[in-house]
């Protein structure tokens, strides 16, 4: 791939992965919750999320998900019923003390356990995502040369190049919430809400992937 392309390509990547979406919501509200550490994990368990996407997309599958509206609505919901799942319990989540929301992601001692439930989270939240499968094959063709012979190589590498590229933006997302929960007051008062708040958004995005139609053949 010509240099300018190159460049184009992660260009393109950072500014996608900048686009607010249910990543990013999962990003930042762990961050804001339960600070920096918390947020990064999150992102790494989406990113992780996108390389099965990458290797299912070589594979054929995300081919299948383009072309089968059975495949795809199977996807579909079952993404939708995840992220519904996330808003319901994050609604009706017992309100924690702003204190102590504080004190945990000040001190960054998050547990453990707690930082896997993110990672798998996140990682499940990318991959029940069919939107993400069909990006991946629309975007990432674009920048393979017709006469490179192996297409399906060039796919990975491209896809994996976007998905490092996507590390920096995550772990950016993650530690600007971070520094707002520390630093700004609107944001320590209503920490409390923040549940609610993103419950709802979760809901939102969880009916607007019940309502995506299948792509067309």
């Amino acid at each position: 791939m010509p240099t300018d392309q190159l460049l184009l390509f992660i260009a393109a990547g950072w500014l996608l992965n900048l686009t607010p979406g249910p990543d990013v919501l999962y990003i930042v509200s762990n961050a804001l919750k339960s600070g920096a550490r918390a947020g990064v994990v999150a992102g790494l368990g989406i990113t992780a999320g996108c390389f099965v996407h990458i290797a299912a997309a070589a594979l054929g599958v995300g081919a299948l998900l383009a072309t089968s509206a059975w495949a795809f609505t199977v996807l579909k919901w079952l993404g939708a019923a995840y992220l519904l799942w996330i808003g319901v319990r994050m609604l009706f989540a017992r309100a924690a003390t702003t204190g102590g929301l504080m004190a945990t992601a000040q001190a960054g001692r998050t547990e453990a356990a707690s930082l896997k439930r993110i990672f798998i989270g996140g990682f499940w939240t990318n991959v029940l995502n069919p939107k993400v499968a069909i990006f991946f094959l629309a975007f990432v063709p674009q920048f393979i040369a017709h006469d490179f012979e192996n297409k399906a190589l060039a796919f990975v590498l491209l896809g994996v190049l976007f998905n490092i590229n996507a590390i920096p933006v995550n772990t950016g997302w993650a530690l600007t919430a971070a520094w707002m929960a520390r630093r700004v007051g609107v944001v320590q008062r209503g920490l409390h809400w923040l549940d609610r708040i993103a419950g709802a958004m979760f809901v939102g995005f969880g009916i607007k992937l019940a309502l995506t139609a299948a792509p067309k053949a």
